[in-house]
């Protein structure tokens, strides 16, 4: 076909488009950019045969597929497999960094690519060790406990089923990641998919970053479209080509709120998009699992309260149980990455609880802070893969569309004494890196905050009619971007 992807929609931005592995200019007569559906050259350029062209850049890296069959999923990621007898053998090949997974599998639908309901393989490698793990994706979330099952993005073993995959193979050279298995095409596990050989199948891919217990998280990149391979094939079949590195253009991170002022007493916590790179990921160091809070409007800012007063949090996080994704308790812990229902009870035992949790009887816990949900979304002709284009947090703001379940927010009081360290975390009670900072200070004195470049000033009366507005009907745009005081 000549691409991998289709390219999206641009509108007077100007792009630049790489060739391939180790092509160049001179490999080529002609380019062109065509619309496949309607059979028209959008433009197109002959290629000259005595350009006169500066040497690439692109450092080119070769790499050797051991299986017959290969198939080029993105410029930085392979798949390649054979089938033998009753088993069949897949190695995945990566550009990747070291802290990241590559997952490949079977869709959860027969008629498109679906992450949802998908049999997947999560391949990574820690130190010297390899891994190929087999993941059960009932929900588009971490996998957490609901009402006693597990749901979400949970390993097989954890779901009642086993681990099918057997590790064959694992090396990383050149910051390139090769890890191969092996697996029945009729697998003993009753949750898992059968690799049929009469049809082609849809599949499903994806690269990302592992969290600190090496689950994967939401992922970074994954195909634009639907994607079929047919395992069973009379000849190979190879479209792969070269790796390719270029020199990296970081992005600064967009701003780091913050929220110090002695009048403000209430805040007012809702759920919205994680923000990419750029976002809750560089703003706070941790991986993201999709959502984050917001507070009073903002991304993730670090909150500045006195000891001896008393806030109340005003939450809006989903209070469903049912809901493997939008159930989400606020919690104030002494400890940065939230989560606390997902921990051990080995865990749980080492970390204090400060606000939003109770315990039973039998001493398990219990969220006191669940609120209907209230939740900002990218729009549908919005990819969020390109959340880091934007240069500012304010600019992606004013793009998402928010809506909010009826009912009364759930209310969080919090009065800090001087038992409280001087740094605690607010977070989510189901789900891992959903928050950040709170600083405990005896007194709002310029010294509390040095280092503080910048302190954004919020009006939180101006954030609840924001949502007000969302819970009478509508989807609210760009939520506080005009209101906003800064």
């Amino acid at each position: 076909m000549g691409y991998l992807d289709p390219i999206r929609a641009y509108d007077k931005e100007t792009i630049t488009l790489e060739l391939p592995g180790d092509m160049t200019i001179f490999d080529i007569d002609w380019f062109s950019v065509y619309d496949v559906q309607t059979k028209e050259d959008l433009g197109s350029i002959l290629i000259s045969d005595d350009l006169n062209v500066p040497p690439s850049l692109v450092k080119v890296t070769q790499h050797a597929d051991s299986l017959p069959n290969c198939r080029q999923l993105h410029k930085d990621y392979r798949m390649s497999w054979e089938v033998f007898g009753p088993q069949i053998t897949i190695q995945l090949a990566g550009n990747v960094h070291e802290d990241e997974y590559m997952a490949f599998g079977l869709s959860g639908s027969d008629s498109k690519s679906q992450m949802q309901n998908a049999d997947v393989v999560v391949t990574y490698i820690e130190g010297h060790q390899g891994y190929a793990v087999d993941y059960d994706v009932s929900s588009l979330a971490p996998c957490v406990q609901v009402l006693g099952e597990n749901k979400g993005v949970c390993r097989d073993d954890v779901v009642g089923g086993q681990d099918s995959f057997q590790l064959h193979t694992f090396s990383r050279e050149n910051g390139i990641n090769t890890i191969t298995f092996r697996r029945m095409l009729i697998s003993p596990d009753k949750n898992d998919k059968e690799f049929l050989l009469d049809r082609s199948m849809y599949i499903i891919w994806a690269i990302g970053r592992l969290d600190s217990n090496n689950e994967p998280t939401y992922h970074d990149i994954y195909p634009k479209r639907d994607i079929m391979i047919a395992f069973n094939t009379s000849e190979p079949v190879n479209d792969c080509f070269s790796f390719t590195r270029s020199e990296a253009n970081l992005k600064d991170v967009w701003e780091k709120s913050q929220i110090f002022d002695r009048s403000i007493r209430s805040f007012s916590a809702t759920l919205g998009p994680a923000g990419g790179k750029r976002g809750y990921q560089g703003i706070t160091g941790h991986v993201s699992n999709g959502l984050a809070w917001y507070i009073n409007g903002l991304l993730v800012p670090e909150l500045w309260l006195r000891r001896g007063l008393t806030y109340s949090f005003k939450v809006r996080g989903g209070n469903n149980p049912h809901s493997p994704e939008f159930y989400h308790p606020f919690v104030i812990t002494d400890e940065p990455r939230g989560g606390f229902d997902r921990l051990s009870d080995a865990k749980q035992s080492e970390i204090r609880v400060l606000a939003g949790v109770e315990f039973t009887r039998r001493g398990r816990p219990k969220p006191t802070a669940a609120g209907p949900l209230c939740l900002a979304r990218h729009p549908d002709n919005q990819d969020r893969r390109l959340d880091d284009n934007f240069a500012t947090f304010k600019k992606f703001n004013r793009t998402l569309k928010w809506s909010c379940e009826s009912g009364d927010p759930a209310t969080l009081e919090i009065t800090p004494n001087s038992s409280w360290p001087d740094v605690v975390y607010y977070n989510s009670f189901t789900h891992a890196n959903m928050g950040w900072k709170i600083h405990i200070v005896d007194s709002y004195s310029a010294s509390a905050r040095s280092g503080v470049a910048s302190i954004l000033r919020l009006d939180a009366a101006l954030v609840t009619a924001t949502i007000l507005m969302s819970l009478l009907g509508g989807l609210v745009s760009g939520v506080w971007s005009s209101a906003r005081r800064l």
